[in-house]
């Protein structure tokens, strides 16, 4: 019999209309074969990716809308693996959440890997800059611009992950997933600007103060 396909639980969370549901949903397979957890009001997709060293699972948790009511039952965090915390570029009170969402987690799921995601990075009126965006660096998250409706760098936080829980720097997906086709165009000339302004914002010192205390 072949050896189970290494498969993650993966914490999905951010404020509500960031675009976590339209994310998961760009999967097609994943879209297809999710299930629905009616005890917790979650729906779990199944997102596979090919490897370099075979196939990786990431059941993706996706809340359904439960976030809306404030918070999420620690049954949604348990025994989670990896963690996306989304917010909207366009939006900043969902990025003034993003560490309440970190502390919900971290809670409930020490020490795991987590992606933080700038989505909707394809509308132009964008009102989180990169270089206000440093919460990842306090707390040695990986950062990435998306956007879930033109797939912009869709498959980013994934391999990321893939990387830390496999413990391989050097897997690669070595075949894209079924994805639904884009919605949106995104600018290439803009998405270069952006991530030269990301690398510059990586350069500059963390600010003194402490949010934490």
């Amino acid at each position: 019999m072949a050896s189970q396909t290494p498969t993650f639980k993966l914490v999905l969370v951010g404020d509500g209309g960031t675009g976590k549901t339209t994310f998961v949903k760009r999967h097609l397979t994943g879209e297809f074969e999710k299930k629905y957890i009616a005890t917790l009001g979650v729906e779990v997709h199944p997102l596979s990716f090919t490897t370099n060293f075979g196939e990786i699972i990431f059941n993706t948790w996706d809340t359904a809308g439960q976030e809306k009511f404030g918070g999420l039952r620690d049954g949604y965090y348990i025994n989670g693996q990896c963690g996306i915390i989304m917010f909207d570029l366009t939006s900043r009170i969902t990025y003034k959440n993003v560490p309440n969402w970190h502390r919900d987690l971290v809670r409930v799921c020490e020490n795991i890997p987590i992606v933080l995601c700038g989505n909707k990075v394809d509308i132009k009126e964008r009102k989180v800059k990169s270089k206000v965006i440093d919460f990842h660096r306090k707390k040695s998250l990986q950062y990435y611009d998306i956007s879930a409706k033109s797939n912009y760098n869709f498959e980013k936080p994934f391999l990321w992950l893939a990387r830390k829980l496999v413990g391989h720097p050097d897997l690669e997906f070595v075949a894209s997933p079924a994805l639904a086709p884009a919605e949106i165009e995104f600018d290439p000339i803009l998405m270069q600007q952006y991530h030269e302004q990301l690398n510059n914002a990586v350069q500059m010192p963390l600010p003194e103060e402490d949010d934490d205390l």
